[in-house]
């Protein structure tokens, strides 16, 4: 896996959110799902993990986004919690991935990664936290892997073309978009590697 990537883990996030802002609307729900690779090079999804966020003191809180996500922040039945505990509960087993793999970084594999990127890296500032486990600019986004593999660029059709079911009643949750998203990422790195992509790649490198 660490050569695989440069020595990164990728590591699918997706989260829900009060706005579209990063520095100033709520983080409510983020997802994660770790990946492995198998003994002939395929990769494929690890462990998934979640946590429901509390608007941050101050936080915007955009009621059409409200409505879209279908979240109410105020649900005592969410058991979300501050900020810096759900990014740490997210965190800690990334880490421990990162080590597992002998990889030196995780880098965020997302649907529009820099949205989901923005609002983990302004989070982990506002909580404090100096050990953000990833790349700080790189990200892998899905949306042009799958444009350029399916000519898709939404989710929904994206998988779809990709043979993925997809049950749009789950979507914008944010476990559920996480898992999708690295079930279509896997495809595509897959596929390529099927299509003798990746073994090009090994030859240049003189490892064939």
């Amino acid at each position: 896996m660490a050569d695989r990537f440069r020595g990164f883990l990728p590591v699918v996030i997706d989260v829900e959110t009060a706005g579209f802002n990063p520095r100033t609307d709520a983080l409510l729900e983020i997802a994660a799902v770790t990946l492995t690779m198998d003994e002939n090079g395929y990769l494929m999804i690890d462990q998934s993990y979640d946590a429901n966020v509390d608007p941050f003191p101050g936080a915007n809180l955009e009621q059409s986004a409200l409505d879209f996500t279908g979240i109410d922040p105020h649900d005592p039945e969410r058991n979300a919690l501050p900020e810096e505990e759900a990014l740490e509960q997210i965190f800690k087993p990334i880490r421990k991935s990162i080590k597992s793999h002998g990889c030196k970084r995780a880098v965020l594999v997302g649907h529009n990664a820099s949205f989901d990127h923005g609002f983990v890296t302004n989070a982990a500032d506002r909580a404090g936290i100096k050990r953000n486990p990833f790349h700080p600019f790189s990200t892998f986004d899905t949306v042009s892997l799958a444009g350029l593999a399916y000519g898709q660029t939404v989710l929904a059709k994206a998988c779809n073309m990709a043979g993925i079911d997809f049950d749009g009643k789950q979507a914008h949750s944010a476990l559920y978009d996480t898992v999708k998203t690295a079930e279509l990422f896997c495809a595509i790195v897959n596929t390529w590697k099927d299509m003798g992509g990746w073994d090009m790649v090994l030859a240049t490198r003189g490892y064939q």
